[in-house]
């Protein structure tokens, strides 16, 4: 067999078994929704002593925190059996363990588990497939360990026609009265964390307010078996000097993660899709930190300022705590910068106006996919000229092969002579031998952002286009997308010049193959764009080439044998 033949077919057979592998990754695993711990703590999924409240949740001892740095919530040994409280309302169900009022599950209603599943997605839980949870604490002078608090009831609700949702948990600690509420509101993820700490005593004490977010290293829930590029699995942390750093889990193990004591600032673990995140106050100076605990799970924290609560007297202390869905108005909202957390990558500077534009034409038009066609549409009217330029090149390429098949003939055997002549010959036609690569650079950093923007962007979760396609976030089940897209690549190579070199026009040819590989797994959106983009391409580029095939001034002076 010709080696060059040969060398053509192990593309091909490993395309073939990629596809083999990726076919096992998708369809031979079966994934579960975490269930909802029971309120008792006994039970079920619900979190054991050794996982909700043996931690210390320590700050760095060299955080300026005078003689309590250090030993902020950790397990008071106050026994087995404790109730979590249940708090529900129309975006959130979570779970909150009294001893040390962390929230321990958090669940989402109007994010469900998959597409056709009516269980919730769940954000945070702690069981044996994942332990991530939302720890927040008060180190309190006199007092070691995790605050045993006394909720009201076990249960609460947001009614039908309350705006919003208080839960009071309650303690007493040495003639201090600790009162630690969460204020849920009405379609919002955020939630309002406060301690209320009254001073009985005679003596001057000081409290400090702690938030943690504890992460195991188990898979992100939100992230099906994909090829290609992945979002980020870690922490996130922000500051007035540097608005977005993320910081992956590997770095928190190895402790690389240096402390920062600023002003305002956010942190956050972030995922695929979903987030959590704590947001103090922005007008007080706040400490972050990482590290790892006893479980060997990643923690990313804040510790706010030690505030002294005079005898007789009381003060309060708070953060704002995110769960839920990475949807950028709803985190600008919370702190500056949150929104960041959309990661669109190093192209964020086309991204975000592209999302802002595909935004905007779904509040027009209410579906997503012919959001995504329109938006290809004009993205095509924006780079119309620079094509037009490239497809002129490639239509005179294409009249003009013959000429440049005689010349290569011609002075084949010394290829100085033959550049100097095809050199000539270029610009005596006025073709630029690059300008068919023009279209294909130019769109590729528009794709490249195109594929962050609808990888990123939870809005296109489970959103439906139409017929087969229910689902713009995950691929084609079918493959049609890809297929079309395929065959709409091929059509363009027809209007393309041939290569001159047989090897390079096989390989040319192999294109549409290796590419619809590629986009089997794409999003359907991110395929949707490539194809429409394509087609508009083809009737562009055939209406240029009809008119530079039917114009007799080009090739006026080609040589004929």
């Amino acid at each position: 067999m010709d080696v060059k033949r040969l060398l053509l077919l192990i593309p091909l057979a490993v395309l073939a078994y990629l596809i083999v592998v990726q076919w096992n990754q998708d369809y031979g695993q079966v994934a579960t929704a975490p269930q909802a711990p029971a309120i008792s703590s006994n039970a079920g999924d619900a979190p054991s002593p050794t996982t909700a409240g043996s931690d210390d949740l320590s700050v760095p001892s060299d955080a300026g925190a005078s003689d309590m740095a250090g030993t902020m919530p950790g397990d008071d040994g106050a026994g087995n059996s404790r109730d979590l409280v249940a708090v529900s309302t129309d975006v959130l169900d979570v779970r909150i363990d009294p001893q040390g009022g962390d929230i321990v599950y958090a669940a989402l209603p109007q994010h469900k588990f998959a597409q056709e599943s009516e269980q919730p997605f769940v954000l945070l839980a702690d069981n044996a497939s994942m332990s991530y949870v939302a720890r927040s604490g008060l180190q309190l002078e006199g007092h070691q360990g995790r605050i045993t608090y006394h909720p009201e009831r076990t249960e609460y609700r947001l009614d039908e026609d309350a705006g919003q949702l208080e839960v009071d948990l309650s303690a007493t600690l040495n003639g201090v009265d600790v009162l630690k509420r969460f204020t849920f509101a009405r379609d919002s993820y955020a939630v309002d964390v406060d301690y209320f700490v009254t001073n009985n005593g005679e003596t001057p004490v000081t409290a400090r307010f702690i938030g943690q977010l504890a992460r195991d290293n188990s898979r992100d829930p939100s992230s099906g078996p994909k090829m290609g590029m992945r979002s980020f699995l870690g922490a996130a942390y922000s500051s007035p000097e540097t608005r977005y750093e993320k910081i992956d889990f590997e770095d928190i193990q190895e402790g690389n993660f240096a402390n920062r004591d600023v002003e305002g600032g956010w942190v956050a673990m972030i995922q695929h899709y979903f987030t959590s995140a704590w947001a103090p106050p922005q007008d007080q100076q706040n400490l972050y930190y990482a590290t790892t605990d006893s479980q060997g799970r990643n923690v990313a924290a804040f510790a706010g300022p030690t505030r002294t609560v005079a005898a007789a007297g009381e003060t309060a202390l708070g953060a704002t705590l995110y769960l839920g869905p990475k949807v950028q108005e709803r985190l600008e909202a919370v702190a500056p910068h949150l929104e960041l957390t959309v990661d669109f990558g190093w192209l964020w500077f086309i991204a975000n106006p592209l999302f802002w534009l595909l935004d905007h034409i779904h509040d027009l038009i209410g579906n997503w996919g012919w959001s995504i066609v329109i938006l290809t549409l004009l993205v095509k009217a924006a780079l119309w000229p620079l094509s037009a330029k490239a497809y002129k090149s490639m239509a005179r390429m294409r009249k003009l092969g013959p000429e440049m098949q005689r010349l290569k003939e011609q002075y084949g055997d010394d290829r100085q002579k033959m550049s100097q002549e095809m050199m000539k010959f270029y610009q005596k036609e006025k073709i630029n031998p690059l300008g068919g690569c023009l279209p294909i650079l130019v769109q590729m950093p528009v794709f490249i952002a195109l594929y962050w923007m609808l990888l990123e962007s939870v809005e296109l979760r489970h959103a439906p286009f139409m017929f087969w396609i229910q689902d713009l976030s995950v691929k084609d089940p079918f493959f049609i997308l890809p297929i079309l897209m395929g065959a709409s690549m091929f059509v363009q190579q027809l209007l393309n010049p041939t290569p001159p070199d047989p090897t390079q026009a096989k390989i040319m040819k192999m294109l549409p193959v290796v590419f619809t590989f590629f986009f089997l797994w794409f999003p359907a959106g991110l395929v949707i764009y490539w194809v429409v983009n394509n087609i508009t391409s083809i009737a562009q580029q055939y209406v240029i080439t009809r008119k530079i095939e039917a114009d007799p001034s080009i090739g006026k002076g080609m040589k004929t044998k």
